[in-house]
């Protein structure tokens, strides 16, 4: 076996965990207001047990859910309602030799949507936080939330989990109550630090009571907080030896999820390197004598390999890598890691999530409709398909086609499948884009679909190849910016200054603040450059919900990148750019400006094939630019639906 450690069977606590990789805690929000689990959450919770997991955990199942939701479609598991639906969950994981598990948590002075409905903020003690007023916890209730956690427990037991997770980390109540810097209680619930542990130890113990010796419990903690008020390493260290041996899983995240510059790195941007985290849970490792679970940005079971090998974890847990591919751990121990589909950390998950209480995934278009892929169309006739466009959209149509059984071509005008994301491979934040790109080619030819390269298909063309069906994936040309001076040598379009970064001048103005702009001006900045970025409307124009954006501008303040919003430029020299604001016009040096003001859709030429074949569908950024998602999700909606 390539793999032999990672796949070694490990007992904990009398439960067999099939390999050592975790599917870890995350929550199902696509709920109707009475918050039963439905058929859809099912059906995502089963496909990562479906994959080979050995464990899969529910996320944000709330003990206590007056006082401790932060969101408002979360599970209650104080609400008995929950078990029918619960109980199918964790049915349908176990039944396919996963290790069900269930995420215990309440958000303490957090909890936002409880303090919404007319509940109090309560912590460790009296302060004023972003949400409002947080009153001292009462000794009374503190002994209630503990009985609480006990009786979760215990539910989840009855509803069929066969593991408990206790979420003590990332800002939540636990780790608000161990924090040495906010929790200065004069009782015996804080101030020192055997003061501190007793909250998280009291957890531990009404949670055992009432699960029993023989059941697994995971604890969750940061092995350290990352921000100027949370707790180092050596605070990390000091509480999992507190709880080693009292439970049997310790699980090393790190972060705070209050804190912007910290929960960037509970879940690693696309800026950090895989396994950003393991430094925590290795250093913790040698301390206890609990098996420890280490998370964050693991991708490659390579890696995962030889961290399981050299004794610096027992677990690997994975989170947003089991969007990207439900099927990594069968696909790992079979020998099939050249299909593993890795997650490129963009947060397309955290944004459409923020946005629709729904987690789709841009590079794996199965995610947000598990259940359908049990009812796909019958395919009654193989047909001959011809797919005109090697970008995003075109390798997944392709692809997916293929899939189905039909006969397809695919044809590129260019001498590389990829599509204009290609341009980007020079940028080190984005080797996991490209990473995607080569997957695709290379599923490509292993689903047997005929490449053509340097092909460009005119309507002549496609009619002498008689396709039953064309799909148009044509893509998008840049918009130009209609402004004097556009036409200089000293001004380029975003994909010529990526392709071609050595080019660009030692200061840059860019002229556009959208994702293509923000990112441009960050490999820039990397590679040295004094960058400037224009933006006409009154902010940048990236996704509000999602953690990339919270990324992004972190990259900005670290690089000293200037930002100029509600301006426009209104005319570019050789040297420099005259900008129009709120606060007048005035002349920024530029030795190159650069403009990422948009795409325009590949419409007229699309279209022009649509007399070619008996049917013919339109898809990508022919039809409207938008991202990945949006590509990606069309494409294996349209080719699924071909054998009708």
């Amino acid at each position: 076996m390539k793999y032999p450690h990672l796949f070694a069977p490990l007992e904990v606590a009398g439960t067999l965990f099939r390999n050592r990789l975790l599917s870890s805690p995350q929550g199902y929000y696509n709920l109707g207001p009475d918050l039963f689990p439905n058929d859809d959450m099912v059906a995502y919770f089963e496909i990562k047990a479906r994959g080979g997991f050995a464990s899969v955990c529910i996320g944000d199942c709330i003990v206590d859910w007056k006082n401790g939701r932060h969101y408002d479609w979360l599970l209650p598991m104080d609400n008995p309602k929950m078990l029918p639906g619960l109980s199918k969950v964790a049915n349908a994981i176990s039944r396919h030799g996963a290790v069900a598990a269930a995420e215990l948590s309440h958000a303490g002075m957090y909890a936002q949507a409880s303090y919404a409905a007319g509940a109090e903020l309560y912590g460790p003690v009296a302060t004023i936080n972003q949400y409002g007023e947080v009153k001292e916890m009462p000794e009374e209730m503190i002994e209630y939330i503990i009985e609480a956690f006990g009786k979760a427990a215990a539910f989840a037991k009855q509803c069929g989990f066969g593991m408990v997770t206790i979420h003590g980390g990332h800002g939540w109540l636990i780790s608000q109550f161990f924090s040495p810097k906010l929790n200065t209680r004069k009782d015996k619930w804080g101030g020192s630090f055997e003061n501190r542990i007793r909250f998280p130890l009291a957890v531990i113990d009404s949670v055992r009571r009432a699960v029993g010796k023989n059941f697994p419990i995971e604890f969750r903690l940061s092995g350290a907080e990352l921000y100027p008020e949370g707790y180092d390493l050596d605070e990390g260290i000091a509480l999992a030896k507190a709880i080693d041996g009292k439970v049997d899983i310790i699980h090393v995240s790190a972060g705070h999820h209050e804190a912007p510059e910290a929960t960037i790195i509970t879940h690693p941007s696309m800026f950090l390197p895989d396994g950003v985290n393991l430094q925590y849970a290795a250093a913790i490792k040698q301390h206890v004598k609990s098996y420890v679970a280490t998370v964050g940005a693991y991708t490659d079971p390579a890696q995962m390999e030889e961290i399981i090998a050299s004794g610096q974890a027992d677990f690997i847990a994975m989170a947003r890598q089991t969007l990207a591919d439900p099927d990594l751990p069968l696909k790992a121990r079979s020998g099939r890691d050249d299909e593993i589909r890795k997650c490129l950390r963009c947060s397309t998950c955290f944004g459409s999530v923020g946005r629709h209480r729904i987690f789709y995934c841009a590079i794996n278009p199965i995610i947000g409709y598990e259940k359908e892929t049990g009812y796909l169309p019958f395919v009654r006739k193989i047909k001959r398909v011809l797919v005109v466009g090697g970008g995003v959209a075109g390798m997944q149509a392709a692809l997916t086609a293929a899939e189905r059984g039909h006969q397809v071509i695919l044809c590129e005008k260019s001498e590389k499948l990829g599509g204009v994301l290609r341009c980007e491979e020079k940028v080190p934040f984005k080797a996991k884009v490209k990473a995607y790109l080569d997957l695709q080619a290379h599923m490509l030819v292993k689903a047997g679909v005929e490449i053509r390269l340097q092909a460009e298909v005119t309507p002549q063309m496609a009619k002498t190849l008689a396709p039953d069906v064309i799909i148009a994936a044509l893509g998008a040309r840049p918009l130009v910016p209609q402004v004097k001076g556009i036409n200089l040598p000293n001004v380029f379009g975003a994909v010529d200054a990526f392709l071609e970064p050595e080019k660009v001048g030692k200061t840059a103005v860019i002229l556009g603040g959208g994702l293509v702009g923000v990112e441009l001006g960050i490999f820039l900045a990397q590679k040295g450059r004094a960058v400037t970025i224009l933006e006409k409307l009154p902010e940048l124009s990236v996704d509000k919900f999602s953690m990339h954006t919270l990324a992004l501008r972190d990259q900005i303040a670290k690089l000293g990148i200037k930002i100029y919003t509600s301006t426009t430029a209104a005319e570019i020299t050789e040297t420099a750019v005259w900008v129009k604001g709120p606060s007048g016009s005035w002349e920024l040096p530029a030795e190159t400006v650069i403009y990422a003001v948009g795409q325009e859709p590949l419409r007229e030429e699309a279209l022009a094939l649509a007399q070619c074949a008996p049917e013919f569908y339109q898809i990508g950024d022919c039809v409207t630019p938008k991202n990945i998602l949006a590509a990606t999700q069309a494409a294996y909606a349209v080719a699924n639906n071909l054998g009708r």
